[in-house]
């Protein structure tokens, strides 16, 4: 197998996700290892995030990757309504604000976030339920924690510093 164009690869990658039900990022290698691309899961990773790919819960009690429509408005209510529908708390360690969502929504979440081009934001990290959001001081830290407070449906409001 050869290593596919950039552009070819990820055109491949939006069919397959708007086709097929993808779980994880190994399923996505799977498959378009099925359709003759060599891949690997990083540069899988990359592309997930480069085409704005989140994954979401479905009505059964799974999650799967989807596409986002990057169209203006659309998109932008979209993803502040993954992002306020997935958060449950919003607290601050220092620099740090870490967020809290629903199990396997942090990924999704954070991506979200990232979409909204937020100057205090240096820079997410995203696990299965949690995100650490990296800012420049504890000023700033603190402004964040209370514009994602006014962003998502959390009811948490009380200053939180360790």
């Amino acid at each position: 197998m050869k290593k596919a164009p950039k552009k070819q690869r990820q055109s491949r990658i939006l069919r397959i996700v708007n086709e097929q039900n993808i779980e994880t990022q190994a399923d996505l290698v799977k498959a378009l290892l099925a359709t003759g691309m060599d891949v690997t899961q990083a540069t899988v990773s990359r592309d997930i995030k480069e085409l704005g790919i989140v994954k979401v819960m479905t009505g059964e009690g799974t999650q799967k990757y989807v596409t986002l429509s990057h169209s203006g408005e659309v998109a932008a209510g979209r993803m502040k309504r993954v992002f306020s529908e997935a958060v449950v708390s919003v607290n601050r360690s220092n620099t740090f604000v870490i967020m809290k969502t629903l199990p396997g929504m942090a990924q999704g979440a954070a991506s979200a976030l990232d979409s909204m081009y937020l100057d205090e934001i240096i820079g997410t990290l995203a696990g299965d339920d949690t995100i650490f959001v990296a800012t420049r001081d504890n000023e700033v830290a603190e402004m964040l924690r209370l514009k994602l407070i006014a962003l998502s449906k959390t009811d948490i409001t009380e200053p939180t510093e360790s």
